[in-house]
């Protein structure tokens, strides 16, 4: 019960922070526990390194994988990859990595364009095996978050610069298709300024109708941080596989996944 509830955190709590609008972040001595409280309207989650952490041994292999099936003599290995990351969008980062290093002879100058298309979704087929074959998990705390939100009524949402059928199979494919019909998607191409630029989450709380002030983001990501920032919405990152990488200042909360860093919903 409530009454409980707060007995509980006068028992055992002393409150250091507190963050307007619906945030509480409540130090133990040895952990953290936040409750994200009534007032929480929607959970906006970003897809790569969060869901699931697929960027380094998902969309990597499958960058590699599409490369070699098209007679293009390169491999990101993972220390580029990480480089790589900086640069929002699976299209945008293979013709920043060409502009740079030279473009393969594979690759003709006038298709461009086209072919990097091409690649693109023949990548994303590739990494589409890979989930369903089930070779990519769920990050820890992600399940019992979501039926946490479906239970209380809080909307769900995926904001992903990644493929939208990719964002869309993942979920479905690794949550079940019942959670994934609570889920509203934004991804891919849907906006043309890719994160950091906040377009993405703009088009998520107009089109659901949200209260930004009670939502709140989870990335993993600078980029995806700065994103969240810039549409004026609360963060929690969840480091992922390149977070040494990264400056996460100005979340409202970093943890290395939402089981370790004791993430709730009450």
């Amino acid at each position: 019960s409530n009454q409980d509830m707060m007995m509980k955190v006068v028992a055992l709590m002393l409150v250091m922070q507190t963050i307007t609008n619906g945030f509480t972040i409540k130090y133990f001595p040895t952990r953290i526990k936040t409750f994200l409280s009534a007032s929480l309207e929607a959970i906006l989650f970003d897809c790569d390194g969060v869901l699931a952490d697929t960027e380094r041994d998902g969309h990597r292999i499958a960058f590699n994988q599409a490369f070699k099936e098209n007679g293009i003599d390169d491999e990101w290995d993972i220390e580029r990859y990480g480089v790589l990351l900086e640069v929002g969008g699976g299209k945008e980062r293979m013709t920043a990595h060409w502009n740079e290093v030279g473009w393969p002879d594979a690759i003709l100058e006038e298709g461009r364009q086209d072919k990097v298309k091409s690649l693109h979704l023949q990548k994303t087929d590739i990494f589409m095996d890979m989930i369903n074959k089930g070779s990519i998990p769920l990050r820890p705390g992600i399940l019992r978050i979501v039926d946490d939100a479906i239970a209380d009524g809080v909307k769900l949402a995926c904001c992903s610069t990644s493929n939208d059928k990719a964002v869309s199979n993942l979920i479905k494919t690794l949550m079940g298709g019942e959670r994934w019909s609570k889920f509203q998607i934004y991804a891919g191409d849907m906006v043309k300024a890719k994160k950091p630029a906040p377009d993405i989450y703009n088009m998520a709380v107009d089109q659901m109708g949200l209260d930004r002030s009670r939502c709140v983001i989870v990335e993993d990501t600078s980029i995806g941080l700065g994103a969240a920032k810039a549409a004026g919405i609360k963060c929690i990152v969840t480091k992922s596989a390149y977070a040494d990488k990264e400056d996460f200042t100005g979340a409202n909360m970093v943890v290395d996944n939402l089981d370790d860093g004791d993430v709730t919903l009450e």
